[in-house]
């Protein structure tokens, strides 16, 4: 299936949601393992390291420095990534 890329189309059908819970971002110096049992929304992996996106509450848990406490917002449209536009839109209505 393909995604939305009409930018009139994605920002009129898009039904945005505020998700419950703290997030924060955790950064695992490189050679340091992945806390047993963590499931990160996301992982980025990087040279210097792997930054975690987690649960306030599992980066506890887990014994992680934590940082950027944010809260996620999806916004329930399956948009195409050639959809130009479409996150300056909604990253400027954010700001």
């Amino acid at each position: 299936m393909t995604g939305e890329t009409d930018l009139k189309t994605l920002l009129a059908s898009m039904t945005p949601e505020l998700l419950d819970g703290i997030y924060v971002f955790a950064t695992l110096t490189r050679g340091i393992p992945q806390p047993e049992g963590l499931e990160p929304l996301m992982i980025f992996r990087e040279r210097e390291g792997t930054t975690l996106i987690v649960t306030e509450a599992a980066a506890h848990a887990a014994g992680l420095a934590a940082s950027f406490r944010c809260r996620m917002i999806t916004l329930n449209i399956h948009s195409s990534l050639e959809a130009v536009g479409f996150l300056a839109a909604i990253t400027t209505r954010l700001a």
